[in-house]
């Protein structure tokens, strides 16, 4: 049986990181790369960049799978937009998970959502679409993850907490269990989360780090 190809749209840093996490998984192969229109042409770890945002369509006669491969911080903008052009399209978007996370079978994850190396989803888990469990990032049980979110390396998130739409969670950041975090928030590097945090609420960031 063949490989299926999938596209990924965006070709910058985090691309890079897909790349090697659907690499090692091994249930697709990589396409090419929907990229801004002056890195048409160029190769990212050996694979080209086919076209820009408007190339899609037709791109997509090719390979009906996809990924959003750009990165998260500041806003989850961009990602919505391209996940909801990639829908709009007719894409498919697949989970991915990295064959060196652990992703309990008792844990829901949404339409384009990846999990990266050493990353831990704990039983009754639920992750939305569109969202990235960056590396050794631990989400226990129960845990509820919105859409568009992104968990930055080595965050904690321990059990029963709610995590709202479009949320940001930086690096070696510690949430307590139970805590409800609302959407869009902007949680910085190394925080301890210890009350709930009100949508929009953006917590103290000395670095910003994906």
């Amino acid at each position: 049986m063949s490989i299926p190809s999938i596209l990924l749209v965006g070709a910058g840093g985090h691309a890079r990181a897909c790349i090697d996490v659907i690499e090692q998984e091994g249930c697709f192969k990589v396409f090419g790369l929907i990229g801004l229109p002056q890195e048409v042409g160029c190769k990212v770890l050996g694979y080209p960049v086919l076209g820009s945002d408007a190339d899609m369509p037709a791109l997509l006669e090719d390979s009906a799978h996809a990924l959003v491969a750009v990165g998260q911080i500041k806003t989850p903008d961009l990602r919505i937009h391209l996940f909801n052009l990639a829908t709009q399209v007719g894409c498919t978007l697949p989970v991915i998970i990295s064959p060196r996370a652990y992703v309990s079978t008792h844990a829901l994850l949404g339409n384009g959502s990846i999990v990266m190396h050493g990353a831990v989803v704990n039983a009754g888990a639920r992750v939305g679409c569109n969202g990235i469990i960056n590396s050794q990032s631990l989400i226990e049980h129960d845990v509820v993850i919105g859409d568009h979110c992104h968990i930055s390396t080595g965050s904690s998130i321990n059990s029963g907490v709610h995590v709202g739409d479009g949320t940001f969670i930086g690096s070696g950041s510690s949430v307590r269990q139970s805590i409800n975090i609302g959407e869009r928030c902007l949680i910085g590097l190394g925080e301890r989360v210890l009350v709930d945090c009100k949508p929009g609420t953006s917590l103290p960031l000395k670095k910003m780090s994906s």
